[in-house]
């Protein structure tokens, strides 16, 4: 399995993923109770269209329940960088994360014919755990290099724990899952309003 350089954003995106999926996000759900929600959530994030989507998922159906605690492990040592945006710290860490790559090489570019970019490859024992691991180092070390350690941000909706990688052109997002904790937002801000509009007036 190969992951490309230039494919952060992608990573970047299963990194914020994989650390939104603990307890503390969920408000005591751990979206990674078994080995069947491990191969689940790799094959929610497996590229289609791009190379190794499907060793990635087949890495997961091998995974034993060790790999499934080192996985959870992971989740931890990833929000611990995304916390702490510090540059040094997430270069160092980061480049902990891509320990497991075997090298890097050039790799044909399947959105270009005749053109090649910098791919890693994992070694031929890895794990899933030294995958997750090799992509969300590639997703860090990506964003710090392009976009700056300032994309690194904890959710903005007060009652959320989860935290996220803002890959966004403007580098304007807000929430670890905007679907979910956006709206949440606006219908609390919806509520409010509503709640004002109720309010007798006592001015007069």
């Amino acid at each position: 399995m190969q992951v490309a350089l230039d494919d952060y954003v992608w990573a970047a995106g299963i990194a914020t993923e994989l650390i939104n999926t603990t307890a503390e996000v969920w408000r005591g759900d751990d979206r990674l109770p078994d080995l069947g929600a491990l191969i689940a959530f790799v094959d929610l994030h497996a590229r289609d269209g791009h190379e190794g989507p499907g060793e990635l998922s087949a890495l997961a159906r091998r995974a034993r329940p060790a790999d499934l605690q080192a996985v959870r492990s992971l989740r931890a040592t990833v929000r611990d960088l995304v916390d702490h945006p510090d540059q040094g710290h997430l270069i160092a860490g980061a480049a902990a994360l891509t320990s497991s790559a075997g090298g890097a090489t050039l790799v044909p570019d399947p959105a270009y014919d005749h053109r090649t970019r910098w791919a890693v490859s994992l070694r031929p024992e890895a794990t899933i755990y030294d995958a997750l691991s090799l992509i969300c180092g590639v997703g860090i070390l990506g964003v710090v290099h392009t976009l700056g350690e300032g994309r690194f941000r904890p959710c903005g909706a007060p009652t959320c724990r989860g935290a996220f990688i803002d890959t966004t052109r403007p580098g304007r997002r807000r929430y670890c899952m905007p679907g979910l904790c956006g709206n949440r937002i606006n219908v609390a801000n919806h509520r409010a309003r509503q709640a004002a509009a109720r309010e007798p007036d006592t001015t007069e």
